[in-house]
């Protein structure tokens, strides 16, 4: 199997109050991803605290960018309560629309 990496980016809005608006302005999830298979291999975000950081890569780490959708969306709506879970969904929403892109889907 071809295991040639590809790094994907997605981003969204936050409250004006959240400390990610205030810091970057921004929310941002960039994922490495397995090009043939869209396996996440890897995922980092610019959230602000390292163990939300963590949690939000265990969510995605080792599921399909694309076939996994429905159950990823589920996981982060059932397991993160924090103020960012909207800009969660919508950057994974927006780096996964990325991968379909690039993929021609």
């Amino acid at each position: 199997m071809d295991k040639r990496t590809i790094y994907i980016t997605g981003e969204a809005r936050t409250n004006m109050d959240n400390a990610i608006t205030k810091i970057y302005g921004v929310f941002y999830m960039a994922f490495e991803v397995v090009g043939q298979t869209g396996e996440i291999v890897d995922v980092d975000c610019n959230a602000t605290l390292e163990l939300t950081r963590n949690f939000i890569r265990k969510l995605f780490l080792n599921h399909l960018m694309v076939e996994d959708a429905a159950f990823l969306e589920q996981e982060v709506n059932s397991r993160y309560f924090g103020s960012s879970g909207k800009a969660i969904l919508a950057a994974y929403r927006d780096a996964r629309q990325h991968y379909r892109q690039i993929k021609g889907m």
